[in-house]
Order: structure tokens, then sequence, then C-alpha cells
């Protein structure tokens, strides 16, 4: 076969992608990252995933809700692995989750090494990248609600690792390699895995521009002739307000701010490359411009789709899908780029240039976290006792309370002053009323679910000024036998003590048992 049709094989690397110094180090800066982004288990989307788990270790859990997590989790492994993993290990929940956390975060962390070292080629500029990272991993991205790393367990963050191995053995040439990684990923986490396979395609299609030019290089984009006239179906009321509570899948109402957030890389990557075009020596490292040109094509290509999914009224059955996530990568790969950049151009080997770069910013990123969860322990790990009145509400029930019990609550709980958007289901292990927050989202995921979302958010309207005859209306409809009052609610201050008694209370939540 003719030179100019291969690829030819990567420069060797010096070292190696997992000496114990590099393991060391990436170790090192795990550990950093962690105390930084914080951890908080049962916190957002592991008021499902955590519940999922657990249902999965004892199915006497949930009997009235386990609907709205389970019929999702049929197409991921997650909540099955690390339940296999806590029975194969006895370990304690609690500490299982920790330990998978930071696994996790090492995993991450070690597939940005291992692409930065294929990168950059100065050691200064391939931890730089790393640092970068780990000390913006709690960054929340532009418009799609999510954070490069969560401070819980997350699929997210397991298939994210997953991909980074892929694209590791893409630049490698091991194609088969990077097939397999990417299918762990879509076993993990679809919607991840399928933005991860759509940047390795553009990645893999730079990569042979820059090696052999082809005028008529067929587009990286491939359509699939499969029935879609579903998709067209009317969406039904019920799902359309569910739908309704995710803001960020209305394109139209994002403000200008999220909509800089996704042209600004993609402006910056371009002038980047424009510029290393003429002054970068490819024999130093010939995958860096390839990897920004995939950036390139990857964002400017998923921005469309994007757009064209999410705008149009005829497609909104698709928004659930979350196209406008693919800002998750994009957003990895730009400070992965952009440090080694500043590493290998800035900082050099000079300790005070990495302190006035990385303190600053670590110090800033640990704040907005305590700003964000200020009622809660900056970290929330399994030796500490429950930090605030919620939780502490929430581990009495758990202990107290039988487990075919139904709770009521606010639908809007998880806003409320010290809640810190922990999760009740997840942390009290009990069966509750869908609340607007999070179930919300499941609904317009799943939606066959939405209409006992709308019943159940719809009978919980006023809650704030219940009085004894709404709670009895509860327990006679849904069969609620326990409800959680906070000081914003009516009941707080006086119970009706025919209509229920409160075994448990402290300055903010009341646990109070129907009669």
């Amino acid at each position: 076969m003719p030179e100019s049709s291969q690829i030819s094989s990567p420069r060797p690397l010096p070292g190696n992608d997992f000496s114990h110094k590099a393991l060391a180090i990436v170790a090192g800066l795990t550990a950093l990252a962690f105390v930084v982004m914080g951890y908080h288990p049962g916190l957002e989307d592991d008021s499902f995933y955590l519940a999922a788990i657990k249902w999965r270790l004892n199915p006497a859990l949930f009997p009235h809700d386990s609907d709205y997590f389970r019929l999702q989790f049929q197409a991921t492994i997650f909540d099955k692995l690390i339940a296999f993993s806590i029975r194969l290990t006895h370990l304690p929940i609690s500490w299982a989750l920790l330990l998978w956390q930071i696994a996790a975060t090492f995993l991450l962390l070690l597939g940005c090494w291992r692409i930065a070292r294929r990168c950059f080629t100065g050691s200064d500029a391939q931890w730089a990248a790393v640092a970068t990272i780990a000390a913006l991993l709690s960054l929340p991205l532009p418009g799609v609600a999510i954070l490069l790393c969560d401070p819980h367990l997350h699929p997210r963050t397991l298939a994210t690792a997953a991909i980074l191995a892929a694209i590791v053995a893409v630049l490698d040439r091991k194609l088969w390699r990077a097939g397999l990684w990417l299918l762990v990923a879509f076993l993990i986490h679809a919607i991840m895995a399928s933005l991860g396979i759509s940047f390795g395609v553009f990645l893999l299609w730079n990569l042979r521009r820059r090696r052999a030019p082809q005028p008529s290089a067929a587009s990286p984009a491939v359509l699939l002739l499969i029935p879609l006239g579903w998709l067209f179906e009317p969406a039904s009321k019920a799902w359309r307000q569910a739908a309704a509570t995710r803001g960020f899948l209305f394109l139209g109402s994002w403000h200008w701010y999220e909509w800089l957030g996704v042209f600004a890389p993609l402006v910056i990557l371009f002038l980047l490359e424009r510029f290393l075009r003429e002054r970068w020596d490819p024999a130093t490292s010939k995958q860096l411009l390839p990897l920004i040109s995939a950036l390139i094509h990857y964002g400017s290509f998923q921005t469309v789709v994007g757009i064209a999914v999410m705008l149009p009224v005829s497609l909104e059955r698709l928004r659930p899908l979350e196209p406008m996530r693919y800002l998750h990568l994009l957003y990895l790969f730009f400070f992965l780029v952009v440090g080694g950049l500043l590493g290998s151009c800035l900082l050099d080997r000079r300790i005070y240039r990495w302190m006035l770069l990385f303190i600053p910013l670590s110090v800033g990123m640990f704040y907005a976290q305590r700003q964000m969860y200020s009622a809660s322990p900056h970290l929330e790990l399994p030796f500490r006792s429950a930090g605030s009145d919620w939780l502490r509400a929430f581990d009495w029930i758990r202990r107290n309370t039988a487990v075919d019990s139904l709770f009521a609550l606010d639908p809007h709980y998880q806003t409320l002053p010290g809640e810190d958007f922990h999760g009740f289901r997840a942390l009290a292990e009990r069966s509750v009323l869908a609340d607007y927050e999070k179930d919300g989202g499941m609904a317009a995921r799943v939606p066959s679910l939405a209409p006992r979302w709308l019943a159940e958010v719809t009978a919980l309207d006023g809650w704030r000024n219940f009085r004894p005859q709404d709670f009895a209306r509860l327990k006679s409809r849904f069969g609620v036998s326990w409800v959680v009052l906070s000081p914003v609610d009516a009941q707080f201050s006086a119970p009706d003590r025919q209509a229920m008694s409160c075994p448990y209370a402290n300055q903010e939540v009341k646990v109070c048992h129907l009669r």
C-alpha cells in the first residue's frame, strides 16, 4: 500500500504512561481535586443513582416509587456494577461509594495525563494540563446544568474516563482498543459514549488528513436510515409540563452568556490553531494540532446538531437526549490544551508561577463550592455525622420508619434553605411522592412516567398552606403515611395533634406520622 494512504505510527514516547512516579503524581492531584471539588453523596442526580444502587442491594426498598429510577436505568450497567462491587467486597455502601468516587476521579485525571503526554513533549506542559483539569473539575458548564466532574459518584465520570482511554487509543492508532473502551462507555452512559464516538471520529479524520490530505474526505457524520416516526408523535400535556422543569432543554430561553460559553471556546481554538500552525514545531508533537482541529470540527458539528434537534417543536421528543451536553468533552479538552500551552510557554519550572496560577484558581473553585452548598460539610465523609438538620432528619427516617412507608414533602424541598439539593429518596431510603426539581427531569426522559408525575406534583400544589384535610386527602388518595415539614409550612409551628404526631423535630425539619 502506498505510504501516503497509511497513518504513520506516532513518535515513541519517553517514559511510561503508568510509571510509579506518574501514578503517584496523578494520585496527589486526585487528592487535591477531591478536596477542592468536595464530596456530597445523594446530591442532585445522585438522588436517582444512589437510590438505584440501594434498591439493587435491597429490593424491598422503594415499593411505591422505584419506577422513578428503575425504568431509565435499564439501559446502563452503572448501578448493577456498583452494587456488584459492594456485594463482592462487603464494604459499607458509604465507603464503597467514596472509594468509587476517588477511583473515578483518578481514572479521569490519568486519562488526561496520557493524552497530554501525546500532545506535549515537556513534562511542565504535560503536568500543567492535568493540574488545570484537576483545579477546574467543579466548573459548571454553560447552559447544560452539569459540571466537569460531579461531587458525587456519577456514571458520566466513569464514562468520561473510558472515553479518554479510547481517545488515547485513537492517538496511538489502536482502533480496536478504542472501540472496546467506547463500548465500555456506552454500557455506562450511552449519551456520553455517543458524544465520545463523535469526537473520536473527528480526531481520526484529522489524524489521517494531516498525514495524507484527501480532497474528497468523507464527512464523519453517518445517516442511519431507521424508523423515526415516533419522534414526530405529539407529546402529551403531562410530558410537556415535565420537560418545562428543565429550562436548559429550551434553547430559546438561554441567556447571552450561555451562548457566549458555547461559541467562545470554538473561537479561541480556531485562533490557537492558526497561531500554532505557524509557530509550533510539528516534530515535537504530531498530535496537538490534529486534536485542536478535531475539537473545532466536533464542537461546530455538535452545535449545529444541538440547535437542529432542540429548536424545532416537531422534534421536542428528542430534547431529553440533551445533545448540547457535547460541551462537557469540548470544555474538558479545551482546558487540557490551554493548560498544556500555559505550561509550555509560561510556567516553565518556576514554582512561583505555578503557585500564582493554581493556588488562586483552586481557592476560587473551593469558595464557589462552599457557597453553593453552604449548609453542608464540604466533605460529607462516611465517618462524619450528618451535617445539616435536613440530613439528620433523613437519617432518623431511615432508622426509625417502616421500609414500606410513603412520605410526602414540599415538591420544591431541595431548594429550601439548608437542604442543599440532597435527595430524600436516596438518603432517607423511603418512598416519596414526586418532587418538582428532579423527578420532573426523569419524567421528561421517560414519557410513560409523566402522567404519574403530574398527578403527584399537582396533588402537592399549595403544600406550604396545607391543612389537616389536605394531608388526609394525600393519605386517602396515595396512601401517604408520613410527611416532612419545614419552617415555611403552615403546620410546622403548630401541627394539628389530631391529624398527626411528630416524633422527630429539629430547628429546620419535623417528621410527622399521619393518624
